[in-house]
């Protein structure tokens, strides 16, 4: 399944040098209860549900939890290369791990897509914070073009949305 994701390359972690404070700053994108892990977990479970009502609406789904999955090896490639140990933790250098307790258990399309919607803007806002207070300027460029991607799939939701709301 192809990645929904914008047609643009992502700027490359191969020259990154270790910088922890990046490192720790952008694993809030990769295993917290609102990451990356967490989207590719709830829109999977989605597209299950969506294969009942459309094809196409499930691929789309899959395609974007493809896109997320894509983030999450972007993320842990570049936490790596910056000195941070890439474990699915709630918050970097803790034993607090990843658990699935905040995605999305909705079954209704409607409540999915909203709840899809919700996730999505939530990336979006968490990505800008991360983005005001990096300082190395290639691990901002990264986070950036995940940003494009994460609003391509927040417009994706939306459509989707409006399609639903009139059954």
């Amino acid at each position: 399944m192809k990645p929904l994701v914008l047609d643009l390359p992502y700027p490359s972690a191969e020259d990154l040098t270790k910088d922890v404070k990046s490192g720790n700053i952008i694993s809030f994108g990769y295993a917290t209860l609102k990451g990356e892990i967490a989207a590719v977990l709830q829109y999977v479970y989605h597209h299950f549900f969506f294969d009942l009502l459309d094809k196409g609406d499930a691929d789309t789904m899959m395609a974007i939890a493809v896109a997320e999955m894509t983030h999450v090896n972007i993320l842990g490639e570049t936490m790596l290369k910056l000195g941070v140990n890439p474990r699915y933790v709630q918050c970097p250098n803790t034993n607090a791990y990843f658990n699935t307790s905040q995605i999305s258990r909705a079954t209704s399309p409607t409540k999915m897509l909203m709840d899809d919607i919700q996730s999505e803007m939530g990336a979006i806002a968490d990505y800008q914070k991360m983005l005001f207070v990096l300082q190395n300027e290639k691990v901002a460029a990264i986070i950036q073009r995940i940003v494009l991607d994460e609003q391509l799939h927040l417009e994706t939701f939306k459509k989707m949305l409006e399609k639903y709301s009139d059954k």
